[in-house]
């Protein structure tokens, strides 16, 4: 519950709190942090577009109940790039990006607003993210949405290239931010990382130990998300 002053009198509004993740063991792992109908977990799909759609059809639902979200938290396990975000490690994004959103040409990968067209980031509320960063020690970097995952170092390498910021990438964020864009609602997202991004070695995945980190990151997080007040942004 939050208090917030305005013009002169003081109110109460309680934020609202929409999770997203793609697959049910991840929605199951956050919901273990959370008690209450403050916070709402879904399993929303793999992929952008599924992950939009479904966003997009819980936001309009909650909506025209009179109960909408305040906030869309985009969650799950992802891999990471080394160093930075080794296996085990949470992320926390500063900035929103589809990495592969655009079009390929002689001179490399141009993303579609260079073609003149649409967006390609969304932000989350900075104080929100340096909340997150207090309360979990999660890194704070850009976390890059992909249609393929990638599956080899040269690719990797070059997604560094061209998002020297990345930590992660994962397969949902972009779209559940597109679909918190279009209701106006702020975004976030949080990874657990369960394996490097580079070539698929999946004897090396730790699916299970990310799974364990989302539980305890967002168990730390709950008192952060249900007291955030986007007045103060």
């Amino acid at each position: 519950m939050v208090v917030q002053a305005e013009e002169g009198r003081l109110i109460t509004s309680s934020v609202r709190v929409l999770v997203a993740t793609a697959v049910p063991a991840e929605r199951d792992a956050v919901a273990r942090a959370f008690t209450g109908d403050a916070v709402t977990v879904i399993a929303a799909g793999v992929g952008p577009a599924l992950a939009a759609a479904s966003t997009a059809t819980a936001l309009t639902t909650a909506a025209l109940e009179g109960a909408p979200y305040g906030l869309v938290v985009s969650a799950g396990i992802a891999g990471g790039f080394p160093p930075e975000a080794p296996v085990g490690s949470l992320v926390v994004a500063d900035e929103i990006t589809v990495a592969d959103l655009g079009a390929e040409t002689a001179d490399g990968f141009v993303p579609v607003t260079e073609l003149g067209f649409g967006t390609v980031t969304h932000r989350p509320p900075e104080t929100l993210v340096r909340d997150i960063v207090s309360a979990t020690g999660a890194r704070p970097g850009a976390v890059l949405t992909v249609s393929t995952v990638t599956g080899t170092a040269e690719r990797a390498a070059e997604l560094r290239a061209r998002h020297p910021r990345a930590l992660a990438e994962a397969m949902e964020g972009f779209g559940v931010a597109e679909a918190a864009a279009a209701h106006h609602v702020p975004v976030l997202e949080i990874r657990a990382v369960s394996n490097p991004v580079g070539p698929r070695d999946r004897a090396a995945w730790r699916i299970g130990d990310a799974l364990a980190a989302l539980t305890t990151a967002f168990g730390k997080l709950a008192p952060v998300l249900e007291s955030w007040n986007p007045y103060d942004q």
